[in-house]
């Protein structure tokens, strides 16, 4: 076999990111609506800046008021962090236009002739796993997530002390035969207070490297490669150092970059919206395989049609060496999963609102909890695809 080296990374951002900000206040929409009636229909958009936020979209269900809107964006806000003179929870200025879906997009995703409904959009969507990981996702991204989501954390609960919400991790990994064999940079840059100095952020974060990536990965990771604050100070973050908008980490959002990524973002979508859940289906189908030990690593795509129930075509690879079982693995598929958006919604249960915890340390790779959360995440159809 061919020894075959490169390095590879990628990103993540913190809830406190501008853009993160703004998926969460989407996602809170959604959940609102879904609360109030599982078949409400919601494509939101939220944009910040300094101390303001404004809400864009188009909305099908319940009648919410404005007032209790403003003051759940408030809630979001308030529970990731920000209180600072340029972004705040107690001051910004929320604006919401969300208005009437189209009822040209509702025609023809409720068409009573299609009895499974049919797709909120045209699109193509991609699901991965891998076995680098416990979780079944690259480990990079993997990683990277973890840094982020233990210092907010800690910042939440008091251990971790100056930094402020907004963060980017980044980890490059050395690959061998297609393996992740070590660490050979961490790049971390973290909002902070202006009573910490660049020596003290260090001190403060390089811990959460060590508490998020497997000791024996980090043998040879050389502390000039550990990059905090490499541009020096941090002080003006969150939406008043960039505005944010929904939609813009799609790529932290899946897998880091290690797969396709079919181009729509999840945030601020019903379910009816494939952009979503078929891309959560086929992430559940991918890690099912995987997990089975079919292959070692698997990639699907699934294609739509507005209006069309039935995904367009099904595509699946699998590891090298593993090309003779795509067949048995379609069929599979094809014969045990019902793919329309109706059928993938109902198979996992979609149209709860489980949503506002996706919105930070990516859609995958999560674990599934028991108010319904992360459903695709779980590996109870391994016995399918066992071969």
């Amino acid at each position: 076999m061919q020894n075959n080296k490169y390095l590879f990374t990628s990103e993540s951002v913190s809830e406190g990111h501008p853009d993160k900000v703004c998926d969460r206040i989407s996602d809170m929409v959604v959940d609102t609506y879904l609360k109030k009636n599982p078949v409400s229909r919601v494509a939101c958009e939220t944009l910040t800046t300094t101390n303001k936020v404004i809400l864009a979209g188009e909305t099908r269900g319940p009648k919410i008021d404005k007032e209790e809107l403003i003051s759940s964006v408030r809630d979001c806000i308030k529970d990731i962090g920000y209180d600072q003179e340029g972004f705040s929870w107690k001051t910004a200025k929320i604006e919401t236009f969300l208005h009437e879906q189209s009822s040209d997009i509702a025609m023809g995703v409720d068409s009573k002739d299609n009895k499974d409904e049919g797709a909120g959009d045209q699109g193509i969507m991609f699901g991965y796993a891998c076995n680098e990981t416990e979780e079944l996702m690259p480990a990079p991204i993997n990683y990277s997530h973890k840094i982020l989501r233990l210092m907010a954390e800690d910042r939440k609960n008091g251990t971790l002390k100056g930094i402020e919400p907004d963060s980017k991790s980044q980890v490059t990994m050395l690959y061998e035969n297609e393996k992740p064999i070590k660490v050979t940079s961490v790049v971390i840059s973290t909002q902070h207070s202006k009573d910490l100095n660049q020596e003290k952020v260090r001190e403060a974060i390089i811990p959460y490297i060590k508490k998020s990536i497997p000791e024996n990965l980090l043998t040879d990771l050389n502390q000039k490669e550990i990059y905090i604050n490499p541009t020096g100070q941090f002080i003006i973050g969150g939406p008043d150092g960039d505005t944010g908008l929904t939609g813009r980490k799609i790529i932290v959002d899946t897998y880091g970059g290690a797969a396709p990524h079919g181009g729509g973002a999840f945030s601020g979508k019903d379910p009816t919206k494939v952009d979503r859940s078929a891309a959560y289906v086929s992430r559940y189908l991918a890690k099912n395989i995987v997990a089975a030990g079919v292959s070692e690593k698997c990639l699907i795509q699934l294609a739509y049609a507005i209006g069309v129930s039935k995904p367009l075509s099904i595509f699946i690879k699998l590891a090298n060496g593993d090309e003779a079982k795509v067949d048995k693995i379609k069929k599979t598929i094809e014969g045990n999963f019902n793919l329309s958006p109706k059928g993938i919604r109902e198979m996992l249960k979609l149209n709860n609102p489980i949503y506002e915890i996706t919105s930070a340390y990516g859609h995958f790779g999560r674990k599934p909890t028991n108010k319904g959360e992360f459903t695709w995440e779980k590996t109870d159809k391994i016995d399918l695809f066992k071969l």
